[in-house]
C-alpha cells in the first residue's frame, strides 16, 4: 500500500481532471473552459501582462464556470448574449476561495460577468474588479461565439465586429483592443478547435507542480466533493458523508494517519464520475428505466479514467473507484473479485452503503440502525461485501454513524454558504 507524508500534484493535472469531468455532461460543452484559457493567456500576453498574471488567467478559465451545477445553466453560458445572471460566477468563487492556489483565480472568476459599461464596471458594488475579470469575460464570450460545426477561419471577421460593436459598453476597451490584434492571426482560431488544445495548455504556462500535505490534499478534494454534490440538493452532503465514514472505518481497521487521509480524500472522490450523468436522473424520485440505470453504473468508470489523469493518485483512484465492486465479482464496471479488491476499497465500498442508508433525504428518512444492520447483514451472505469491515462497522456503529453525521452537518453549511452566494 502507498502511504505519503505530502504528494506532489500538477495543477494542470487536477483542473485538466475537472474541465474532462464537467465536458461529460453534454458535447455542447466540452473544451469550452479549454478555449477561455488558451484565449484570455492569448489577449494577456498581447497586453504584455506579467507571468504570473497570465497564470492566474489561465487556472481561472480552466474553472470558470465551476459554479454553474446543472445542465441548463451549463448550455445557458454558451449562448451568444451574455447572461443576465452572475451567480455562477460567485458559486464558483465560493467553492475556490478556500485553497490557495486557486484563490487568485477565485477573485478572477467573482466577477468575470461584470460588464465594463464604459468604465462603470471597474467596481462592482463597492469592490474593485480586476482587469483580468475584464479579459476572463472577453475571452468567454469570443469562445462561445465560435460555431463548432463550420469552418472557423469563415467566422474571425463577423466574431470581430461583434467584440469591435461592444468595445467600451460591455468589454474593456483595452482587452478587446487586444483581442482583435491577435485575431488576425489564424493559428489562434486553429488552436482553439484543434483537439487536443488540453496538449498545448501546459506548453504556453509553466504550470506550478504544488507540494500538498495530505491535510491540504483534503480542503483540495473536498472542492471536488462540492462541485459533484451541490448539482443535487437531494444528495448534497453524501459525498462527505462517506469521506467520514470510510475515513473512521479505516483507522478502527488500523490505517495510518496518512492512510487514513488518504481515504478521507478518496471519499471525496468516490462519486466524481456521477458529473457525467445528467440531473434528471440523479434526482428521478421514481424508478430509472434500462437507460438511465446503464449511466447511472457508468460513474465508477468515469472516476477511474478521470482520477487517472493526476500522477500520484494511484492508491486513491482504486479506493475512490470500486466501490460498486463486490467480493463475488459480480459488482460494476470492472468486476473485480474478492482476490482483486484491497482493504481499502472494501472499505469505501461498505461507507459507501452505509451513508446512503442513513442519511436523510428529501423524500425519505434515513434507515433506523437495526434496519441498516439487516441490510449490511444481507450483503454479507451474498458476498457483496467485506465481512471483516462490517464487523468493525457493527462493533462501532455509534462512532461511525456520528462522524458521518459530523460531516454531513458540517457540508450542509458549506453547501448554503455556496449556494447563497450575494448576487
Amino acid at each position: 500500500m502507498s502511504e505519503l507524508n505530502q504528494t506532489k500534484i500538477n495543477l494542470y493535472d487536477l483542473l485538466i481532471c475537472l474541465t474532462n469531468a464537467g465536458d461529460l455532461i453534454r458535447p455542447e460543452v466540452s473544451k469550452h473552459h479549454q478555449q477561455v484559457a488558451y484565449l484570455a493567456f492569448r489577449i494577456a500576453d498581447q497586453m504584455k501582462l506579467s507571468a504570473e498574471q497570465k497564470k492566474e488567467l489561465m487556472l481561472a478559465g480552466l474553472t470558470h464556470d465551476v459554479g454553474a451545477f446543472s445542465l441548463d445553466e451549463r448550455l445557458s453560458l454558451i449562448e451568444e448574449e451574455p447572461p443576465t445572471s452572475q451567480d455562477h460566477a460567485f458559486r464558483g468563487a465560493r467553492l475556490l476561495e478556500g485553497f490557495s492556489p486557486l484563490a487568485g483565480a477565485a477573485g478572477i472568476i467573482r466577477y468575470h460577468h461584470i460588464p465594463w459599461s464604459n468604465g462603470e464596471g471597474r467596481t462592482f458594488r463597492g469592490e474593485e474588479v480586476s482587469p483580468l475579470s475584464h479579459i476572463l469575460h472577453l475571452a468567454d464570450r469570443a469562445a462561445v461565439a465560435v460555431d463548432r460545426k463550420t469552418d472557423v477561419i469563415g467566422q474571425i471577421k463577423n466574431i470581430q465586429g461583434r467584440i469591435l460593436k461592444l468595445r467600451n459598453s460591455v468589454f474593456m476597451p483595452e482587452a478587446a483592443d487586444a483581442f482583435l490584434e491577435i485575431s488576425e492571426q489564424e493559428y489562434i482560431w486553429l488552436d482553439m478547435v484543434y483537439e487536443p488544445l488540453l496538449y498545448i495548455l501546459p506548453d504556453i504556462v509553466v504550470f506550478d507542480t504544488v507540494e500538498l500535505d495530505l491535510d491540504e490534499l483534503t480542503e483540495l478534494t473536498k472542492i471536488f466533493a462540492n462541485i459533484i454534490d451541490f448539482r443535487n440538493p437531494f444528495t448534497a452532503t453524501h459525498s462527505s458523508g462517506v469521506a467520514a465514514a470510510a475515513e473512521k472505518l479505516a483507522e478502527l481497521a488500523g490505517f495510518s494517519k496518512n492512510e487514513c487521509k488518504m481515504m478521507q480524500s478518496a471519499g471525496h472522490l468516490h462519486d466524481l464520475g456521477k458529473l457525467a450523468v445528467s440531473r434528471s436522473i440523479l434526482e428521478k424520485p421514481g424508478a430509472l428505466d434500462a437507460d438511465e440505470l446503464n449511466r447511472i453504473r457508468s460513474h465508477t468508470f468515469y472516476t477511474y479514467r478521470l482520477l487517472q489523469a493526476i500522477r500520484g493518485f494511484e492508491t486513491i483512484n482504486q479506493w475512490a473507484s470500486f466501490h460498486h465492486e463486490r467480493l463475488s465479482g459480480n459488482g460494476y464496471p470492472f468486476h473485480l473479485g474478492e482476490n482483486s479488491l484491497s482493504l481499502g476499497s472494501r472499505i469505501m465500498a461498505v461507507a459507501d452503503i452505509f451513508t446512503a442508508i442513513m442519511e436523510d433525504r428529501p423524500y425519505r428518512k434515513g434507515m433506523a440502525p437495526e434496519q441498516a444492520v439487516a441490510v449490511l447483514n444481507t450483503m454479507v451472505l451474498e458476498k457483496a461485501i467485506c465481512p471483516y469491515v462490517v464487523s468493525i462497522l457493527m462493533e462501532n456503529f455509534d462512532a461511525v454513524d456520528n462522524a458521518r453525521r459530523r460531516a454531513q452537518s458540517t457540508s450542509s453549511g458549506r453547501y448554503d454558504y455556496v449556494m447563497n452566494a450575494p448576487l
